[in-house]
């Protein structure tokens, strides 16, 4: 039996775009980077301390993490400075530091957030992403500081505590208050993390 001519050429034009479209799929999937993992650690959400808008911490997935609970009238505050010079010298290579405000030592954090985000704007000029005051110790712990303290054994004792997250969302490790932004120790197991692939 004769195939008619035309029948041939459709049947080719449509094999030809199905062949076109099945390549277009795979070059965007081998261009487009996929969005990595976000560990249980990371999903959570709080407000951010300028706007009270929604932050899901998974955004941060895939970077290196410094968080610190922070206080505007402590001995360790002029800390702000050193945290974001060192947000600012490693962003571009894949490292955050975020702030969560705690009220929780001396009471040294008082104030609302918007005098908060004000006094870190103004005086330390902080742009790393920051977060509304909460309790970091204690059974009032937010969900993230809780499951910190649950992984590490360690708490803060004082405002200015550090833990340093990896590009998987496993924490590497803790740091007291006073070891500052400068730390020699500290500076080396961010280049470090941040060198991982």
């Amino acid at each position: 039996m004769k195939v008619p001519r035309y029948f041939l050429s459709a049947k080719f034009a449509i094999g030809a775009s199905m062949l076109v479209l099945c390549a277009s799929a795979l070059s965007q999937a081998l261009v487009t980077p996929t969005a990595p993992a976000c560990s249980n650690l990371l999903h959570k959400t709080f407000n951010r301390l300028q706007d009270d808008a929604p932050q899901d911490l998974c955004q941060y997935a895939g970077r290196v993490l410094l968080v610190v609970n922070t206080a505007s009238y402590c001995g360790f505050t002029s800390q702000y400075e050193g945290l974001e010079k060192l947000h600012a010298e490693r962003k571009e290579k894949g490292f955050v530091v975020l702030g969560f405000p705690s009220n929780d030592f001396g009471r040294q954090e008082p104030g609302s957030s918007k005098q908060i985000a004000d006094f870190c704007a103004n005086t330390y000029g902080v742009k790393f992403p920051m977060f509304e005051k909460s309790a970091v110790s204690g059974s009032g712990a937010n969900p993230l500081y809780r499951e910190l303290g649950q992984t590490t054994g360690k708490t803060p004792q004082w405002n200015f505590h550090k833990y340093l997250i990896g590009r998987d969302g496993k924490v590497i490790s803790s740091y007291a208050s006073a070891v500052s932004p400068q730390d020699t120790k500290l500076l080396t197991d961010i280049d470090r993390a941040l060198n991982v692939n």
